[in-house]
């Protein structure tokens, strides 16, 4: 009888599991892989970067070029965002000691996508422009010494900037800091036409040169010359009295904003021998900027300040024979 009824419970267990409904397995998706320029249509001998833009929201993507110019081997990259986007910020880094690109992207917290060298500078001061959040951080240089009449004499350059407003338009201008402080900053429609050898112009101000207007952009990085102003090449380096090796081949970096209102980041290797890559002067980088579709565009300090990194991967070959400079600023891109 036992044995009986412990068959019966045997049994009546085993009809039990059989009718536990089984949760069904959602198939796992694996994400699409972009593998093509969303952002911008790219020139000829430039390519989406599949690795370097692995990861990157739809609103950043970056770009390289290894390629011959007029018989020259050019090795670049690039890196495009959207400021409107509203998921990225532009971000103008100055630090109290000079240290390495590399340091700076590692120390940055967040999700960084981008960092390239900032503007120009001597010892551990920035010559150019870095403002954040509205705070003017460093200036661009209000005044530089060139001979005249045999003596050394003060000039007062108007020297480019690159800055995104408060709706997220990015633009260009030639900037000057006026009254005393730095914190209120002018644009003008025309750099001061100084040249070196000659009378200096006055000191730039709130009526001179004319047409100038404060410049209001909340984030701001500076360097010079300017390379194109609304969608010419527009190289003023006599007038920002910029002379650094400009008709060399040499490695170079730029900011720049195309037509449609997206911020590009371009990094050109140099100084490269070995690898056959000497870099360009700054009428090419101006036409690389023009032929990625920039109508605005900035040199910054190039040579061996040259370092961009994107997506935690060294790009160009650093312009020291391959080791990174100590800068005092950059610009970093970053999810907000």
């Amino acid at each position: 009888m036992y044995k009986f009824l412990i068959c019966l419970l045997l049994i009546s267990c085993s009809k039990k599991n059989d009718t536990v409904p089984v949760t069904p397995v959602t198939p796992v998706t694996p994400p699409v892989v972009k593998t093509t320029a969303k952002l911008m249509t790219l020139p000829s001998g430039w390519k989406y970067s599949v690795n370097l833009s692995n990861g990157f929201p739809d609103v950043v993507e970056a770009y390289e070029f290894d390629s011959l110019v007029q018989g020259t081997k050019v090795k670049a990259f690039a890196v495009a965002f959207n400021p409107k986007s509203g998921s990225v910020e532009f971000k103008p880094v100055l630090s109290a000691a000079s240290k390495k690109l590399s340091e700076f992207y590692t120390q940055e917290q967040g999700v960084v996508y981008a960092c390239i060298n900032g503007g120009f500078f001597g010892g551990n001061q920035s010559y150019s422009l870095v403002k954040y959040n509205n705070a003017v951080l460093a200036a661009n240089i209000k005044s530089v010494n060139r001979t005249y009449n045999g003596l050394s004499t003060p000039y007062y350059p108007t020297r480019a900037a690159f800055g995104i407003n408060a709706a997220g338009d990015p633009g260009v201008a030639w900037i000057y800091h006026v009254g005393t402080g730095n914190d209120k900053v002018f644009q003008y429609p025309l750099p001061s036409a100084n040249l070196s050898g000659s009378l200096p112009k006055p000191q730039p101000d709130e009526t001179y040169p004319t047409g100038g207007t404060e410049w209001q952009v909340p984030s701001a990085i500076g360097g010079s010359p300017m390379l194109l102003k609304a969608g010419t090449v527009t190289i003023t380096d006599t007038e920002e009295l910029i002379d650094i090796n400009n008709t060399t081949a040499r490695p170079r970096s730029a900011i720049g904003f195309t037509g449609a209102g997206l911020v590009l980041l371009l990094a050109v290797e140099g100084d490269n021998p070995s690898g056959g890559y000497n870099g360009v002067n700054l009428v090419d980088l101006a036409g690389m900027m023009k032929q990625l579709g920039c109508s605005g565009a900035v040199n910054l300090d190039g040579g061996g300040s040259t370092s961009f990194i994107v997506n935690n991967r060294q790009t160009v070959r650093p312009g020291d024979n391959g080791v990174e400079r100590i800068v005092p600023s950059v610009v970093v891109v970053k999810k907000k």
